[in-house]
């Protein structure tokens, strides 16, 4: 069955989400004197690292927060990151907190994450605020997922009662995903490396995110018609982990790649530094 899905542009609701933010950190810094700051922390000089936090640095510049970069070395031990990060946490002039990953070979990134004060970790990677996802408590989402929800609600979808699968379990995707549909009240598949028969699965779904990383994974073959889905994939080639258009043919809604997913995870990670100052501020206040 032919159709045309409606396209969730995430580069549209990302540049609303961007002006909202720079509203917010221009009345945060003329009211309280605090200008929202990032620090961006990378490890050696992988060039799509390196690509990833310019453009993060230069979104903070844009929207008018501000940006302190951190690099370091290749061979960092993890140590070494974990007192750079105690130093950032315990800094006043930083809000917020990102450390590009991958890290290096041999650096525990769980005691690197775990470092991240809870109060600036706008990345949405510790621990502390994996729990907060899986309970439904206040606090910082993973910026990837926290995106796609805000793109889901952004287009009236209701999650109560769908079939979600989610095709990856990574620690800052496919988990916190998971996590956030639940919450949505959801029926929350998670599929993976080891996952026999994944397009039985696909098949029941009502709603889909990719997040393998594996180019062209999803093909509508294996979906039903109405399908809606998320692609949050990035490959070499330009290309996500959905082939676009066989599943276009069935999906009801779906994120194009790029244009989609990706824009929505800086508009999260800048919004939530916005927040964490805010937040400080007002600690701040009352001290």
């Amino acid at each position: 069955m032919s159709r045309s899905p409606i396209l969730m542009r995430g580069i549209e609701l990302a540049a609303r989400t961007n002006a909202d933010t720079a509203e917010r950190a221009a009345r945060l810094c003329a009211q309280e004197g605090v200008r929202p700051t990032l620090a961006t922390v990378l490890v050696g000089d992988d060039p799509a690292s390196v690509t990833y936090v310019r453009m993060k640095t230069r979104k903070c510049e844009q929207l008018g927060l501000g940006a302190r970069h951190v690099g370091l070395p290749g061979g960092t031990t993890t140590s070494e990151l974990v007192d750079t990060i105690g130093g950032l946490s315990n800094d006043p002039e930083v809000h917020g907190i990102l450390v590009q990953h991958p890290m290096g070979t041999g650096v525990d990134e769980r005691a690197v994450f775990d470092a991240i004060a809870p109060a600036k970790d706008v990345d949405g990677v510790t621990s502390a605020s994996f729990a907060a996802m899986a309970l439904g408590h206040p606090g910082f989402r993973s910026c990837t997922p926290g995106g796609i929800i805000r793109l889901l609600d952004h287009h009236e979808v209701d999650l109560a009662g769908k079939n979600a699968v989610v095709v990856g379990r990574s620690a800052i995707l496919g988990k916190p995903m998971a996590a956030l549909l639940l919450g949505r009240g959801a029926t929350v598949t998670v599929c993976h490396s080891r996952t026999r028969d994944l397009d039985v699965h696909l098949a029941t779904a009502d709603v889909v995110i990719a997040a393998a990383g594996r180019p062209l994974l999803i093909r509508g073959d294996a979906l039903e018609d109405g399908v809606i889905v998320v692609d949050a994939g990035y490959n070499v080639g330009n290309v996500g982990d959905v082939d676009f258009e066989s599943v276009a043919n069935r999906a009801s809604m779906i994120t194009p790649v790029p244009g989609g997913v990706g824009p929505m995870t800086i508009a999260v990670l800048l919004a939530q530094t916005v927040d964490a100052a805010s937040a400080q501020a007002g600690a701040a206040e009352h001290r």
